[in-house]
């Protein structure tokens, strides 16, 4: 087993730990794998030619996400900002523990940790990659879960953000993408112009 396949299969081995289970093709999962995984393969679909940190990277950005849940901070947009910075430093951690266990280089382990926290987004096209990666995932497996939770004008919203920090190539991606016809919706009415 090479080394990306051994460091893939120990992040695989921490996101199985989630408690949250995800319906994924008919069968039930962990939620943090069902979403690595679907990362990693977007990253592969955007990026054929994906370094190994940003392999790595898109498997690991979620790494013990479980354990920290939103509601442990304030319910405010300052509370949501602290608590995905907080995240991102997490699981960028938790990574280079990982990582470090197996022998990886520093150089590549800072490198891994500065993806994860997506660092330079919209400079770095690795970064942004990752970025698209994700939010494609969120809206082929996670997007009719939390939406219906949610006032629809907050989701909506939220959408429009997503959208706007995804790239052109991602966003074609996600035109593609087969979805439930309340995303469809949700993403129609974001993406519909607005009135000045």
């Amino acid at each position: 087993m090479t080394r990306t396949a051994t460091a893939l299969a120990a992040f695989d081995a921490i996101n199985a730990q989630d408690p949250e289970m995800l319906d994924d093709a008919g069968v039930p999962a962990p939620r943090a794998l069902v979403h690595a995984r679907s990362v990693g393969d977007w990253v592969d679909r955007l990026r054929p030619d994906a370094s190994e940190a940003l392999r790595l990277a898109a498997r690991a950005h979620h790494l013990r996400r479980w354990e920290h849940p939103r509601a442990n901070w304030p319910m405010t947009r300052e509370g949501y900002l602290r608590w995905r910075l907080e995240l991102k430093r997490i699981h960028a951690e938790v990574a280079a523990g990982v990582l470090g266990a197996l022998g990886y280089e520093p150089e590549l382990i800072s490198r891994v940790g500065a993806l994860i926290r997506r660092e330079r987004l919209k400079l770095d096209p690795e970064a942004q990659a990752l970025e698209d990666a994700i939010c494609l995932a969120f809206l082929e497996h996670d997007f009719d879960h939390f939406g219906p939770q949610h006032d629809p004008a907050k989701v909506i919203a939220i959408v429009r953000k997503t959208w706007a920090k995804m790239s052109e190539h991602g966003r074609s991606a996600a035109l593609t993408l087969s979805l439930s016809d309340y995303a469809q919706s949700i993403v129609a009415q974001a993406l519909a112009p607005t009135q000045a």
